[in-house]
């Protein structure tokens, strides 16, 4: 099976800048950012879409919701906002099918998005 380039991240067989790491998660810069900081909060564990979760994955995604709190906290945008978001299939936007969480700020963010 074809790894994503999530995988490849993961793997260092392809450069990212890394905001963080640790034995779950990476979070990393979007290489096509819609706002001023725009991160990817990546699990190291494959999951191809939000369709695929299951129970056991439950406190995996606190975690990531847990890194984009402090993540914000971190770059000062959690007094003015900011948003998270999940992308599932091809009619919400997903293109890598790993989940990942956007993070995105530092400018308002219109409604609705898209």
């Amino acid at each position: 099976m074809t790894k994503t380039i999530f995988e490849k991240i993961i793997l260092r067989e392809i450069p990212a800048t890394i905001h963080h790491e640790d034995d779950d998660l990476i979070i990393i810069d979007d290489i096509n950012p819609v706002a001023p900081i725009h991160l990817l909060i990546i699990p190291k564990k494959k999951i191809e879409t939000l369709n695929d979760l299951n129970v056991e994955d439950t406190e995996l995604i606190g975690k990531m919701f847990h890194a984009a709190k402090k993540i914000a906290i971190k770059l000062g945008i959690d007094k003015s906002g900011y948003r998270t978001i999940f992308n599932c299939n091809e009619d919400g936007g997903q293109t890598v099918y790993h989940i990942h969480l956007h993070l995105i700020g530092g400018r308002s963010l219109g409604w609705p998005p898209g």
